[in-house]
């Protein structure tokens, strides 16, 4: 009776020591002969570690995953759960190429005589406009949070600093308390590739921080040294998971829920401020945009602020 219960406690950590081999010796292959960028390394090794998370969870193993296997990883990331949202075309994209890439790798070394991401089809990547928020639908969302406990004034300053600053997910929960400048009203992001920007901070959102640091941090971080601006409840910093959490609970509140996330807060940030005449150069640099073609498509969503120019300058456009 003891044999096989002794041989299962051994084979796990083989399979999944033999998984974590596959996959280093795949990054170093990308790192030394294809020269990648360490953030690809990382997003790859990211997406490898959830698709052997993914396998586990199956009882199957890398080296003998089907088609069905792969195309059932990218569906379930594809449709979200109550703990994640659902991945975009884009994200599905990256990790299609990734595993892809991978299983080549694999066949290269003669680990496996067919490729289970031969057939593989992906989602086209999405040009469709962003979701964006009107004004009014800004004001019910950043009223939800009610109240002067911790959570609250935590939650209604992260929602201001959002849409003031324009931030992304990953921005906002890895704020520190030092990149904040109160007095100036300035607060500095940092976006892809680490890069620094500095973004202003309107007086809704200089107010709601400093609520929060007043009467919300301190009671939730409590004995920590913790040096994140946005904490949870253990006063930890704050995950992407949460943040998402947050938006989401706030949003059905609102009557606004379907597919708003944090990065609508965002969308709405962009083509608000174009709207209400921002130079495009202006917010290109506050989204910390690289190519000014990427901040481009938030003008497409400003037509209503060119009808109203339009219609106030133009000497035709309307009956005299």
């Amino acid at each position: 009776m003891g044999e096989p219960s002794t041989v299962a406690t051994i084979e796990k950590p083989i399979v999944e020591r033999r998984f974590e081999h596959l996959v280093l010796d795949f990054l170093a292959y990308l790192e030394f002969e294809r020269g990648l960028s360490r953030n690809t390394l990382d997003a790859y090794r990211t997406d490898l570690l959830q698709y052997g998370r993914f396998l586990e969870e199956r009882g199957q193993s890398a080296l003998e995953a089907t088609p069905g296997d792969v195309s059932d990883f990218l569906e379930v990331l594809a449709k979200g759960s109550e703990e994640r949202p659902p991945a975009s075309p884009a994200t599905i994209h990256r990790k299609s190429a990734c595993l892809r890439s991978f299983y080549r790798h694999l066949r290269r070394d003669g680990l496996l005589d067919t490729d289970p991401t031969a057939s593989l089809s992906t989602p086209r990547r999405s040009r469709k406009l962003p979701q964006v928020l009107t004004r009014g639908e800004i004001e019910k969302l950043l009223g939800q949070p009610r109240g002067t406990e911790p959570a609250a004034l935590r939650d209604r300053a992260l929602l201001e600093v959002m849409y003031a600053c324009g931030l992304r997910a990953s921005e906002t929960i890895g704020l520190d308390l030092s990149d904040l400048d109160l007095r100036e009203g300035l607060l500095r992001a940092r976006g892809k590739g680490s890069k620094e920007r500095i973004v202003p901070l309107g007086r809704k959102a200089i107010a709601a921080i400093s609520a929060y640091l007043r009467g919300g941090r301190p009671k939730l971080v409590g004995e920590r040294h913790e040096a994140r601006l946005f904490v949870n409840f253990r006063g930890g910093p704050l995950s992407r998971q949460g943040l998402y959490k947050i938006v989401q609970r706030h949003a059905r509140s609102a009557g606004l829920a379907g597919q708003m996330s944090p990065h609508t807060l965002r969308h709405s940030f962009a083509t608000h401020l174009l709207a209400g005449g921002c130079d495009l150069r202006a917010v290109q640099e506050m989204l910390g945009h690289a190519d000014i073609a990427t901040t481009q498509m938030y003008t497409h969503l400003s037509g209503e602020r060119l009808k109203e120019v339009y219609f106030q300058a133009h000497p035709r456009a309307v009956e005299g």
